[in-house]
């Protein structure tokens, strides 16, 4: 009996209060419709699209990109990606957010090989981003590769991302992630980062 109450004492040395609840990523289907995906593309086209860059290697990133704000007429996009920000961040991360306060980032990938190789959103002397989200904009028939791809620990559990028109995923901004080369058409996505204040 005491080889078994010795052996159970030192199984498990903590007391938890509580697991873990954040989940790796959520998804809202049809968050835009198909004429309003094609809207966003438009307005993001007009206002004029510029190189993509990143720090550190040159070669992670090939894209065109433009920023859009409230004023951009895309007000009705804030409004909508605020609610089901909300709605989703209370049912699988439960974190505590400020709001959408760097815009959009409309992003455009380009055959034979635009893509943004691995990494993650969150970084030292920037807001403090707690969720990041992707809106996919292009119909998945109009082009080939592309794919949203996040990872959970070990590189081979990659968990690919729905590409339907329309679709939003949102995920933490420290989980690694990347989007695969583009080898046939285009890709249009939105992006942007929830902020919050600092973990802790």
């Amino acid at each position: 009996m005491s080889e078994l109450i010795k052996e159970h004492k030192f199984q498990n040395s903590s007391w938890s209060f509580q697991s873990d609840q954040v989940h790796l990523f959520a998804f809202w289907k049809n968050a835009f419709s198909k004429e309003e995906c094609q809207s966003i593309i438009n307005i993001a086209k007009d206002k004029g699209l510029i190189k993509g860059t990143t720090k550190g290697e040159s070669e992670i990133r090939s894209s065109k990109i433009s920023w859009l704000y409230p004023v951009d007429n895309i007000d009705w996009v804030f409004r909508r990606v605020t609610d089901i920000t909300l709605n989703l961040n209370e049912r699988f991360f439960n974190f505590d957010l400020f709001g959408l306060n760097e815009g959009f980032q409309f992003t455009n990938y380009e055959a034979p090989s635009d893509k943004y190789g691995k990494h993650i959103d969150r970084s030292i002397n920037i807001p403090v981003r707690k969720l990041s989200i992707s809106i996919q904009l292009t119909n998945p028939e109009e082009y080939e590769g592309g794919e949203l791809k996040l990872y959970d620990g070990d590189d081979d559990e990659a968990n690919i991302m729905d590409k339907t028109q329309g679709t939003l995923i949102i995920f933490p901004s420290y989980v690694l992630h990347e989007v695969m080369p583009v080898t046939k058409g285009e890709r249009n996505s939105l992006v942007t980062w929830v902020t919050g204040k600092q973990f802790k």
